[in-house]
């Protein structure tokens, strides 16, 4: 990795969002940080502000936020090496028969269509350049239905079969596209939620951070479409 790299980070300002910012300034990226607003970024970010991250404030469930936002990383560098879709939530739900349309849209939203609109602003540049790297955040959870999580799950399954679908589309031209399928990540939130659990076998974000690194990375560059599970020791 190198200073002359550009890596978009979108979900900047959460637990792994951050791992991941932090992750490719260590290794002297020009890194654009994006989330729903410049005051969580500046509070998330704030002992690694100034150059060379650059702060966006975009909503990334609008099609022509995200386009013009991606416009404003262009002026900046001429140029996007990296994609990380780190953007993403989760909710615990109804039965799949009481699940209100709020609740699907909220998850497939932030989820799917944050993915979908990111790639369509993204990979014309990448088309261009003959080369970039896509990295998608998924989950372990999605790989077989569970009760109360239908939802979830759907929305999280489709982004793989979108990583998958992409993959197909772009390595020919020399752009891989991958995702990770993390369990639970350690981040305060989830240990708010989950105060009895045993820490020490979750995913810490900066280890996550590592594997999406490795798929940005050259070294990664003969794998295509994997879902790559990071489970920590749970």
């Amino acid at each position: 990795m190198t200073s002359s790299q550009h890596v978009i980070v979108t979900g900047a300002a959460g637990a792994l969002g951050r791992a991941v910012t932090q992750h490719f300034l260590n290794r002297g990226a020009t890194v654009h940080a994006l989330d729903l607003s410049l005051e969580l970024l500046k509070d998330a970010l704030a002992d690694l502000s100034g150059e060379p991250l650059q702060l966006y404030a975009v909503d990334l469930t609008r099609r022509d936020d995200v386009a013009r936002c991606v416009s404003e990383v262009l002026a900046q560098g001429g140029q996007i090496d990296v994609l990380c879709n780190i953007a993403g939530g989760f909710m615990m739900g109804d039965a799949v028969a009481d699940t209100p349309d709020d609740t699907w849209d909220f998850l497939f939203n932030l989820n799917t269509k944050t993915v979908m609109y990111m790639a369509s602003a993204v990979v014309p540049v990448m088309r261009k350049q003959g080369s970039g790297k896509i990295v998608n955040v998924g989950a372990l959870a999605a790989r077989e239905g569970l009760a109360q999580m239908g939802v979830y799950i759907a929305s999280k399954s489709a982004t793989i079969r979108l990583t998958e679908s992409l993959s197909a589309e772009l390595k020919p031209e020399g752009i891989n596209v991958n995702c990770v399928l993390p369990a639970v990540i350690d981040t305060p939130r989830n240990r708010a939620d989950m105060p009895d659990a045993d820490f020490d076998a979750w995913v810490p974000p900066s280890q996550l951070a590592a594997v999406i690194g490795f798929l940005a990375s050259e070294a990664a560059v003969a794998v295509h479409g994997a879902a790559i599970p990071v489970t920590g020791r749970g």
